[in-house]
């Protein structure tokens, strides 16, 4: 079939399986471009088929020759209709990873349930023994949880009034202003359920139970701070309580593995374009201006130039982990450099419909937000068929 972009607000509807493709060859490019990191040879990441989760993946196999075992909850393709991107990423990794003698093998499903976590540690237990590497990466709107039974909802809200600022459309250039009303009732133990820390705790408490972590393994999961500029709707809202959490539960992981000289960390990065940060409003319109300056001053970054760097500048060194004072890896240094943050508040004020296209990178968001579902990529012809019936070899 012929597949192009469908789109509905901030998603995009079809995925193409060989730009998908293509991107994961990209990025398995570029490690490979960067040489090889001591670093971990068995890895379990959860959240692995796209974003910050899919490059951690790549960078331990093909940067480090690890076997990996990824987590995620993808839609397979139906005959006539296309798999999400995460299914078509896991598949071509899996295919490259063949190619390359890695084992890699994926479990497809609830990462928040006690079902898909049974089936993780069953594998690993069977064909890794222990891991030395765990990556925490989910980005879930919604966590039935395991124990309680409640289906909670995470919400993009800021906490204790009205939030109000410019935001921009990037499917048409429009700039305008939002206005977001304050979080209610359960919306932040809610949003707290659905992206802080529980759920990593309970990974690693269950594969602590059974002896499946090396000695001196290491954890991480992924949080993000940001500006001024955008830390009303994020980072002091309620996304931001989870954040908390999520960083606070660090500390209570690295406890509980002293036993085995383990340790745990949150990584806080860069902005990007990912599907979680397109449905924020605000967020868009910073990214651009962000993009513009960064690709300028020969500092911009992607999920894989990100993790590459986290990996072989921090994670892998054989030095200590250096962290900010509240214990955190700062992987978005090269963003909140107070230049850069200067120019975008002086940006900012003059940003409008009108000139976005001269002072921001839309064009570069865009391609971004694009390449996320497999489109836009150089060397794959979008007007060829395309076979959206695409397996993961080794799915569970």
């Amino acid at each position: 079939m012929i597949i192009e972009p469908r789109m509905r607000g901030f998603i995009c509807l079809t995925s193409h399986p060989v730009g998908c493709a293509q991107s994961v060859k990209n990025q398995i490019n570029y490690i490979q471009s960067k040489g090889t990191i001591d670093g971990p040879k068995k890895v379990l990441v959860i959240g692995a088929s796209t974003g910050f989760g899919l490059a951690s993946r790549i960078t331990a196999a093909f940067g480090s020759n690890a076997a990996t075992i990824g987590v995620f909850f993808e839609k397979p393709p139906l005959l006539g209709k296309t798999g999400s991107p995460g299914w078509y990423n896991s598949a071509a990794f899996e295919t490259e990873a063949n190619k390359a003698g890695l084992y890699a093998k994926s479990v497809n499903g609830d990462a928040f349930s006690n079902e898909i976590k049974r089936q993780t540690l069953d594998l690993i237990k069977a064909d890794l023994g222990q891991v030395d590497l765990v990556i925490y990466s989910l980005a879930s709107p919604v966590r039935l949880h395991p124990v309680t039974g409640v289906l909670h909802r995470s919400v993009l809200k800021p906490i204790g009034a009205t939030y109000t600022n410019k935001t921009v459309d990037f499917h048409t250039g429009v700039v305008t202003e939002i206005s977001i009303s304050p979080s209610q009732d359960d919306d932040i133990a809610n949003t707290v359920a659905v992206m802080g820390g529980e759920d990593w705790a309970m990974w690693m408490e269950a594969l602590k139970a059974e002896n499946l972590l090396a000695p001196g393994v290491k954890t991480v999961a992924y949080s993000y701070i940001g500006p001024s500029l955008t830390e009303a709707v994020y980072r002091k809202g309620t996304i931001g309580r989870a954040k908390d959490h999520l960083e606070a539960t660090a500390f209570s992981i690295s406890d509980s593995l002293k036993s085995i000289d383990g340790e745990a960390f949150v990584s806080v990065n860069k902005a990007l374009v990912t599907q979680a940060s397109s449905a924020i409003p605000v967020i868009p319109l910073y990214i651009s201006l962000l993009y513009k300056i960064m690709k300028e001053e020969g500092i911009h970054e992607g999920c894989i130039e990100q993790i590459q760097r986290l990996y072989y500048e921090r994670l892998f060194t054989g030095n200590p982990i250096p962290t900010d004072d509240n214990g955190r890896i700062r992987i978005d240094d090269w963003e909140m450099r107070d230049e850069v943050q200067e120019k975008v508040a002086t940006l900012w004020k003059q940003a409008a419909t009108e000139n976005l296209a001269e002072i921001g990178d839309l064009e570069g968001y865009r391609k971004d937000f694009l390449n996320l579902f497999g489109f836009d990529f150089a060397g794959v012809d979008y007007k060829e068929d395309s076979n959206e019936m695409v397996g993961i070899p080794s799915i569970i």
